[in-house]
């Protein structure tokens, strides 16, 4: 069997989402880190941008996020579409989990389900590094980088306003979240 490797470049000129809806077998896929869009726009945080649909076929959105102290992190918010995969590189993070707040450390793995309501913070005076996943994956690149336009001051909110189907984020109240935070 031959075994095709894409780097970053090569995948973005080619669409390995056809082929796989094709039914033929797709190459591993590779970025580097010098190749990963890094999006530095937050103060507080840093979101690396690893695969997407178009790189994945669809299997795997994954990026990588470190969330310095003093981050507010993501809002309350479901996913309808995707499963959300955290694994914990370093530091130590705050997760709502439906009607309960976890502490991950470094080397924990947790996985949301679709519908189940959910935030993420770095825990007080920490930094959260982590490594995200959506399985399946969905187009959540341009999410990112409009967060990013809102912290540079490129985009507002308002802005953002009616992209959760897009972007399959869909924000929640949560009073224990913001109690939490609040601490």
């Amino acid at each position: 069997m031959m075994f095709e490797l894409h780097t970053a470049e090569a995948a973005r000129a080619a669409d390995p989402a056809s082929a796989v809806r094709a039914g033929q077998p797709r190459g591993g896929i590779l970025v580097r880190a010098r190749e990963a869009e890094v999006l530095d726009g937050d103060p507080t945080s840093v979101i690396t941008l690893l695969a997407e649909t178009a790189t994945t076929g669809g299997v795997v959105t994954a990026n990588r996020s470190l969330l310095r102290k003093g981050s507010t992190g993501a809002p309350p918010h479901y996913h309808e579409r995707s499963d959300e995969l955290f694994y914990v590189l370093g530091g130590t993070l705050r997760v709502l989990l439906g009607d309960e707040v976890l502490t991950l450390r470094t080397g924990d793995f947790l996985l949301v389900p679709p519908f189940m309501p959910h935030a993420f913070a770095p825990a007080v005076d920490v930094d959260a590094d982590v490594f995200f996943a959506f399985l399946p994956g969905s187009p959540r690149f341009d999410y990112f980088r409009m967060l990013d336009d809102i912290h540079r001051g490129h985009a507002t909110l308002d802005d953002l306003k009616g992209t959760e189907g897009w972007f399959d984020n869909h924000y929640v109240e949560s009073p224990l979240w913001a109690e939490t935070l609040a601490d």
